[in-house]
């Protein structure tokens, strides 16, 4: 069957699942398979439970005219996204980066939807199944689009761009994250500099923070930019700490004198900055990108605040590295309050550089003065015997139900597989 056979049956039955326990009526299944299991297992189920037709790439023991048999279920998935993205002629915002993307993706997504019919990644699908999800999920009525990409390894975004076809890209930053499979801090601006790359084939446009120095290196080739930073760009804004909670001043290029956020943290002043510069773009009011910055509110475990009896914690467990960690670190240690306490866990897909980069941290908590540190991981060696040395989250979550905290400020950080928000369950 061609992918545009297999288009007009979509068009008929436009929802698509790859879980046999989300499956919905009329749905189309896709049967992928991976390290651990195997969709094509699972066909009958889904016929039986509502699809419509199931796609597989393995002979069923069963015959049924609903099942579509082709060479690469996943392979097949993507081809059908890219058919699916050629039918628009709408913007299509491709956003990728070590650090920042998810919160970037959400306010931005925030800004553009107070204008425009404005669909975009949902959570983390950020990968090679979740990327095509999401644009097979884009609606006929769509006026703009917003996919996040994540990466692990170099020639990933490259293979992305492929089938999203992106008309304006973003890279937040490029952090010590992945430095296994991207081979060194040189090997991720490569990868994150494909989406660049495409931009640069198809005479797209690019939104840069002209704070980093190596994105404008990155980028000297590509004419159409959109600027944005605390200096020297075309929108230009800076973070005013004046409580728990970011405000952002806005500089130049905007009909915004402040922007009174509820997120945690100056790491956020280039979130914010990159979806007031992309409002601006696209010709959203200038008091609808101020409200719809100042009543997202950050959530799954992201830069959150939560008031716990009398304590306050700022958990900031979705994921880690050491550029996250560091500024992390840096904008707990500046946040007002007292009896301060730091829980953090591993750091992981680090590599060989792993236990330095662990070691660096240990270091660098050591400048400050806190009530306690609390450790979970296994690469953190040699700790001073000031620090508690925990293996997992749920360890430290026993030790913190018994501990007699009042009026602290907690910091809960850590790797995702490390899931850090069980130390508040």
């Amino acid at each position: 069957m061609s992918i545009e056979e297999l288009y007009s049956i979509f068009l008929k039955h436009p929802i698509v699942e790859t879980d046999t326990r989300k499956i919905k009526q009329d749905s189309i299944f896709f049967a992928l398979k991976g390290a651990n299991f195997n969709g094509n297992n699972y066909v009958e189920q889904a016929l039986t439970t509502g699809a419509a037709f199931c796609i597989c790439d393995e002979p069923t023991d069963f015959s049924d005219n609903r099942i579509i048999l082709v060479e690469d279920v996943l392979v097949t998935l993507q081809q059908l996204a890219k058919y699916h993205r050629q039918q628009f002629t709408i913007p299509f915002i491709a956003i990728t980066g070590s650090n920042g993307k998810t919160t970037t993706k959400e306010l931005i997504h925030e800004v553009l939807s107070s204008t425009y019919k404005c669909y975009t990644t949902k959570g983390n699908l950020n990968n090679h199944i979740g990327i095509p999800l999401t644009i097979l999920a884009v609606k006929k009525d769509a006026e703009i689009a917003v996919i996040e990409m994540g990466a692990n390894h170099q020639k990933e975004i490259e293979g992305y761009c492929l089938y999203t076809m992106p008309t304006h890209g973003l890279i937040t930053n490029c952090g010590k994250a992945h430095l296994e499979g991207f081979g060194g801090e040189e090997g991720i601006k490569k990868g994150k500099g494909e989406l660049y790359d495409y931009i640069l084939k198809t005479d797209g446009t690019i939104f840069i923070n002209n704070d980093y120095g190596y994105l404008q290196e990155m980028s000297v080739q590509i004419k159409n930019k959109i600027s944005y930073g605390t200096a020297d760009a075309t929108y230009v804004g800076e973070a005013n700490k004046s409580g728990q909670f970011l405000e952002v001043v806005i500089k130049k290029g905007e009909n915004i004198e402040t922007i009174q956020t509820q997120l945690a943290g100056n790491y956020n002043l280039p979130n914010v900055m990159s979806a007031a510069c992309i409002g601006k773009y696209f010709g959203v009011a200038d008091a609808k990108i101020k409200s719809a910055l100042e009543n997202y509110t950050p959530t799954n475990s992201r830069s959150q605040i939560i008031k716990k009896d009398t304590n306050t914690i700022l958990l900031d467990a979705y994921n880690a590295n050491p550029s996250s960690m560091k500024v992390a670190i840096e904008n707990f240690a500046a946040m007002e309050g007292e009896n301060k306490i730091v829980i953090l866990g591993g750091m992981m897909e680090l590599g060989e550089e792993s236990i330095k980069e662990h070691s660096d941290l240990i270091k660098m908590l050591g400048n400050y003065a806190w009530k306690q540190v609390v450790i979970a991981g296994k690469d953190f060696t040699n700790l001073p015997s000031s620090i508690l040395h925990f293996n997992d989250a749920t360890e430290i979550a026993a030790w913190f139900k018994k501990q007699q905290f009042k009026n602290a400020t907690i910091l809960i950080k850590g790797s995702r597989s490390m899931a850090m928000e069980k130390v508040l369950e």
